[in-house]
């Protein structure tokens, strides 16, 4: 269901997020794009004239466990909804669910978020938008690199190449998202995730080498793969 961005008394209202259908395999077809999947936790930073606030999946309140996060936003906006996953790189530089609840608890600092889409911009609504143009926006405001607030990298071309390249490096499946898809609440067939290997002993997330952005990381890694 589409929804719009809501003001009250001049704060943003939390927007309930897109989610991907699961599927076995992602989709080779023109028109779709592929991302990593990051196994953090589903956030949404809203930053409007009351401050900046983070909201988990379902729309709790996690500002203070996430703080230091909120008191890295500095970006070129006045107000802003973004979209993506908090998390938190473990001992091996995977970020996986234990490494996670230990930052969050004991080690807060290490928090990252990856941000793939943008909702609301300056007071224009952009989830009405196509994905693609929702993406460019995003680029323009998070810029890639090192950071507290990083920008997630989206891929073009063969799902199945970027499947592998993921799985090698540790990382727990895809995404794929139509190029053409407004963003809609609730769940929907426009994102597809596809996790076939083994989770149970896999460990996903954003793998963050010393001196190297996450997502700079997984592009290094799926241009030089042969496959």
């Amino acid at each position: 269901m589409s929804k719009r961005a809501k003001v009250n008394g001049g704060r943003l209202e939390f927007l309930p997020p897109q989610i991907p259908t699961r599927v076995e395999r992602p989709p080779e077809d023109e028109g779709w794009v592929h991302e990593a999947n990051l196994d953090g936790y589903r956030t949404q930073i809203i930053i409007d004239n009351g401050g900046v606030r983070l909201y988990s999946k379902n729309g709790r309140d996690w500002t203070t466990k996430y703080w230091p996060i909120a008191l890295a936003v500095d970006l070129p906006c006045r107000t802003a909804i973004l979209d993506g996953e908090v998390i938190g790189p473990g001992e091996q530089g995977a970020s996986d669910c234990l490494a996670l609840e230990a930052a969050i608890w004991n080690e807060p600092s290490r928090l990252v978020f990856v941000s793939f889409d943008i909702l609301h911009l300056d007071g224009l609504d952009l989830g009405s938008l196509p994905l693609l143009q929702r993406k460019q926006a995003l680029w323009q405001l998070v810029e890639p690199g090192l950071g507290k607030i990083q920008y997630s990298e989206h891929f073009e071309g063969s799902a199945l190449a970027l499947f592998r390249t993921v799985e090698k490096i540790g990382l727990n499946g895809i995404i794929s998202k139509r190029v053409d898809s407004r963003y809609r609440s609730g769940l929907s067939n426009t994102w597809l995730k596809a996790k076939e290997f083994e989770e149970a002993v896999r460990v996903g997330g954003v793998v963050n080498e010393p001196g190297t952005a996450p997502m700079g990381l997984i592009a290094a890694h799926a241009a030089s793969s042969p496959i």
